[in-house]
């Protein structure tokens, strides 16, 4: 497994496909991180789909309204289309890269749009560098995430079984 140097800043995400060991960046996008773990923290991404997954690109999840399997606003055909009830982000932009495994938080055309939905990316997407803000980057468990089924929309999607912050998980 890997080293976990700071538990409060990072997620253990356990998905259909596996674990998932994510480390977050609060130096970069503290309003992001603090949103993640918040949403975390509430059980809100359990049971999330990934919605949107390209090969080459990224897969993406977090639509806690329409994209949690687990609850009644459940609606495939809509799920991408939400947020969480907070309210939406101030864009942190930063100079990170869209490299393989970044975490990075999905939003509409406005730049102060995220809410709840991120993607991982599967390999280096440069062009989202500073239009988009990178949150975090998988340090375990990437070969999980390139076994997220495709499609967009994803037929009988891969969802988070789990994910919680790392100090908040028993030994």
């Amino acid at each position: 497994m890997a080293e976990i140097k700071d538990p409060e800043n990072t997620l253990v995400m356990e998905t259909t496909k596996g674990k998932v060991v994510i480390e977050l960046f609060p130096d970069l996008a503290p309003g992001h991180v603090g949103r993640i773990k918040e949403l975390a923290r509430e059980g809100a991404y359990d049971g999330v789909v990934f919605h949107r997954v390209i090969d080459g690109f990224m897969a993406q999840t977090g639509d806690v309204k329409f994209g949690n399997s687990t609850t009644s606003g459940f609606n495939p055909s809509r799920a991408g289309m939400g947020g969480s009830e907070k309210p939406d982000l101030k864009a942190e932009f930063n100079n990170m890269n869209h490299g393989r495994g970044t975490c990075s938080m999905a939003r509409s055309q406005s730049p102060n749009s995220a809410n709840s939905q991120f993607f991982i990316c599967f390999e280096n997407a440069a062009f989202l560098n500073r239009q988009y803000t990178v949150w975090g980057q998988v340090i375990e468990g990437m070969e999980n995430v390139d076994n997220i089924k495709r499609g967009e929309p994803v037929q009988d999607p891969d969802k988070i079984t789990s994910l919680k912050v790392a100090a908040d998980v028993a030994a």
